[in-house]
């Protein structure tokens, strides 16, 4: 798994971040789904899998950083 985090360019984590991670933009879908996590709103399957969609490039993002500080 390493293996393949060190394989993503930094240029693609970045911008799937941006892209996918905020979309859509006003307001980003992943700050309303986070809102929704903390008071425990989320409920329906497709609210999980739209805070997974929008988080995941942020947690390759945050895993890249880790991994390359830590080598």
């Amino acid at each position: 798994m390493l293996e393949f985090i060190e394989r993503v360019p930094w240029s693609l984590a970045v911008l799937l971040s941006l892209t996918l991670g905020l979309a859509p933009f006003a307001p980003p879908h992943l700050f309303e789904k986070l809102a929704m996590l903390a008071r425990g709103e989320l409920s329906r399957a497709v609210d999980w899998f739209d805070l997974f969609l929008h988080g995941s490039p942020w947690l390759l993002l945050a895993a890249k950083g880790i991994v390359s500080l830590t080598r």
